[in-house]
């Protein structure tokens, strides 16, 4: 690990054959895994059927569903492994970036910055007040709620999306995300905090980037996948996108090419917005809870629906 949560590891570390020998003899007689092998879902998918006996995988990710997905499981391997993942573990930190983006895009953080790199001391202007936006949360799951709630206690009126109807604290109006064109004209700012399913893919796209009111602040702290990036960069050519903080990419590492790195009303954070010095405590504190809900034959946290797989 070369810093808290790194789960991966080094890429460029490799195990010599002995070393991987006892490797994956370990993984093929344990009960139960905290983490997918080398964070590979082929690595889970070779444990999975080299281990009879394997009865539950942790993942670290929140959206570690996404890598049970691509394992490509079969139906009766996903009947006989429970998965989990570490969703909540990063739902404050997020929380806390896409205020912070929000915060920033009312503020006008890319003109304050261009001011003071050229050292312009400009006449004044009035500056945004989230108290008196209007911000769209895309998904409300743990993360989306936590951040419906730190916007509503700064006085943002907050509309948010979900499939299932129901009230939620800190939110004003929930919709269907099949209607999120119909309201983005009214729009000052919007958080997307989504997974990344077949559901959700390039869900901001031209579509949604032609409604929005001119510009408005898009974070995004969901997946990268959420976001059609080249039509974004012309929502931000155009002035229909402000300012936008963005924390996750449909490529990562983010390509040395991409008009992102370049563009002035940008901000680029290289997927560490959940990153938290407490992040290895707190997921192992789950997994011990879940250890003992497993132990004494009670549902598990975060287990992995694989009907939605499908």
């Amino acid at each position: 690990m070369r810093w808290p949560a790194d789960f991966a590891g080094d890429p460029a570390w490799r195990r010599g054959p002995a070393r991987q020998r006892a490797y994956e003899e370990a993984i093929d007689s344990a009960d139960a895994l905290y983490g997918i092998p080398d964070v590979d879902p082929a690595a889970l998918a070779r444990a999975v059927r080299a281990n009879p006996g394997l009865r539950w995988v942790h993942t670290m990710a929140a959206g570690g569903d996404s890598q049970v997905k691509a394992a490509g499981l079969r139906p009766d391997e996903l009947d006989r492994v429970l998965f989990t993942t570490s969703a909540g573990v990063h739902g404050r930190p997020l929380a806390e970036f896409a205020v912070f983006g929000v915060l920033a895009g009312a503020k006008d953080l890319p003109r304050l910055s261009r001011r003071q790199r050229d050292r312009e001391w400009s006449g004044r202007w009035t500056m945004g007040q989230v108290s008196r936006q209007t911000v769209l949360v895309l998904g409300l799951g743990g993360i989306g709620r936590a951040v419906a709630g730190a916007l509503q206690a700064l006085g943002a009126t907050v509309i948010g999306t979900s499939r299932r109807d129901g009230a939620v604290p800190g939110v004003s109006a929930v919709i269907h995300p099949d209607r999120i064109t119909e309201v983005a004209p009214t729009m000052d700012a919007v958080a997307n905090t989504l997974p990344g399913t077949e559901a959700t893919e390039h869900l901001l796209g031209e579509r949604f980037f032609a409604a929005p009111r001119p510009g408005a602040c898009l974070v995004n702290v969901g997946r990268g996948s959420d976001l059609d990036e080249p039509a974004l960069a012309r929502a931000l050519d155009s002035g229909w996108v402000g300012f936008a903080p963005l924390d996750v990419f449909e490529t990562e590492p983010l390509p040395a090419d991409s008009p992102l790195w370049d563009h002035v009303v940008v901000l680029v954070t290289p997927l560490t917005a959940a990153l938290d010095g407490t992040e290895d405590r707190l997921i192992a504190e789950l997994f011990a809870a879940n250890a003992t809900r497993l132990l004494d034959g009670h549902e598990l946290i975060n287990r992995v629906n694989p009907v939605e797989f499908s």
